[in-house]
């Protein structure tokens, strides 16, 4: 497989509706970002593009199919190679790791991932019902009906598995919003606290309306190349341009159906689901203590799909302890109770010890007042962007809005797009976006790292 380098971001504003764009206008909005950003024109980037990948979760949304193909007629990139991506809330990861193949197999040196939604088009319940159809329509959504109630089911099993509390769920709310309060194109910039988070409108108990991330319209878009398209980018752009590797690509699925999902032994999850950090004493003793007390592995209270997507990019890149060793990650925080369950998925704490994990400030960035007391330092920050939680969830842009924010952090540039550098994590060499679809059915993680 050859080298593949990210070299450029862009994204439109998030926002609870963008009445005054079509869906093609908004892709191009994060499209010519990418261009200015590289200080290339139009046809010059015709030139130089050998293909792209579309992504976008829903029809329904914009009541027209083939839309990747109106937008790339919009961005004047026919009759260059193009194809759709769709996986749910993972549809944006998938889609870039789609882009990251065409560059690996030698199929193209430059290839554009564009992503949207325009969710504001139907009312909030139908936008929740198009959304559910990613369950089971013949099983799951007439029992269970809309996504907060699967995610409230699962955490609720969270707390009773591992004594996870509200006021943890909280914390993550409190500190995605805040640090989105540094994020111009955040949709939801506020400063909280757990008691604003609690007493925000009941959607499905335990999760509050803030501890639940919002239906945006938006766009994201990204620049992958080979060695070859990093040389022909550089000629035009007259520069030296900072590089950006993908070193780790993982997927994972699980069953649709969680009924369906297994109970595995110790044994079992040892064997195919331990990850490096987890093969010392201590965690095994931990580990067959759960076992020895009913715990049963995935169940509904993790997400299998991430530990597995996890594992994999963790092999590929050669990481052997993810909190040591990762700068910042970027997850799919669809719920506050999601990101403390992927915390555990993706090994920076064991299996039950999410809850604590999100209140220790291990997760949070220095340098920023949350209003919380936090008894250890910041190692690794998640979603310093603010997550999806705070800035949105426009599906098909939202991986490719976490790969974006994870790019600049790596090219050290958050000052210069966000127009303030807080949100920077000083020194980032390496990263993982993760994104996530359905109840944990599709889950990927990309590990991206600066080079000298």
């Amino acid at each position: 497989m050859r080298t593949v380098y990210v070299v450029a971001g862009g994204v439109s504003k998030f926002a609870k509706a963008r009445p005054d764009k079509t869906f093609q206008a908004i892709v191009k909005e994060a499209y010519d970002y990418c261009l200015q950003d590289l200080g290339i024109d139009a046809r010059q980037a015709f030139e130089l593009i050998d293909g792209t990948v579309a992504s976008y979760f829903s029809d329904h949304f914009q009541r027209q199919l083939m839309s990747g193909i109106m937008v790339q007629d919009y961005l004047g990139l026919v009759p260059k190679p193009s194809h759709r991506v769709e996986g749910g809330g993972a549809t944006g990861g998938l889609s870039f790791q789609e882009a990251w193949k065409n560059i690996a197999s030698g199929h193209m040196d430059t290839c554009l991932v564009y992503g949207f939604e325009t969710m504001s088009h139907v009312e909030t319940w139908k936008g929740n019902e198009f959304i559910a159809l990613a369950s089971d329509v013949s099983f799951d959504f007439p029992v269970g009906g809309f996504y907060s109630g699967y995610y409230a089911m699962m955490v609720v099993r969270h707390m009773k598995e591992f004594g996870t509390t509200v006021e943890q769920l909280a914390k993550v709310s409190v500190k995605n919003h805040i640090n989105a309060l540094h994020n111009p194109y955040a949709q939801k910039r506020k400063r909280l606290t757990v008691e604003d988070v609690r007493n925000s409108p009941m959607v499905a108990w335990p999760l509050t309306r803030l501890d639940i991330c919002t239906m945006s319209d938006g766009a994201a878009a990204a620049i992958l190349v080979s060695e070859d398209g990093l040389a022909k980018m550089e000629k035009a752009a007259g520069r030296r341009l900072p590089k950006v590797k993908i070193t780790g690509i993982g997927r994972g699925t699980d069953a649709m159906r969680m009924s369906d999902r297994p109970h595995q032994s110790f044994d079992a999850f040892y064997a195919a689901n331990s990850l490096d950090n987890e093969q010392d004493a201590d965690s095994k003793a931990y580990y067959k203590e759960l076992w020895g007390n009913g715990f049963r592995y995935p169940g509904v209270h993790s997400f299998r799909a991430g530990r597995m997507a996890s594992k994999q990019a963790y092999k590929h890149a050669g990481i052997h302890d993810p909190l040591k060793e990762i700068d910042f990650v970027e997850l799919h925080d669809a719920y506050t109770s999601s990101e403390i369950q992927t915390y555990e998925d993706m090994g920076l704490c064991r299996y039950g010890e999410g809850g604590t994990f999100a209140e220790s400030g291990k997760a949070f960035l220095p340098g920023i007042d949350y209003g919380l007391d936090l008894p250890h330092q910041p190692i690794c920050p998640v979603n310093p962007s603010g997550g999806l939680i705070a800035c949105g969830h426009p599906v098909g842009a939202t991986g490719l809005m976490q790969a974006v924010f994870g790019l600049w952090q790596l090219q050290n540039t958050f000052g210069k797009h966000l127009g303030d550098d807080k949100l920077q994590v000083k020194g980032a060499r390496r990263g993982v976006v993760h994104s996530h679809a359905g109840t944990g059915t599709y889950v990927t993680a990309t590990v991206m790292e600066r080079e000298p």
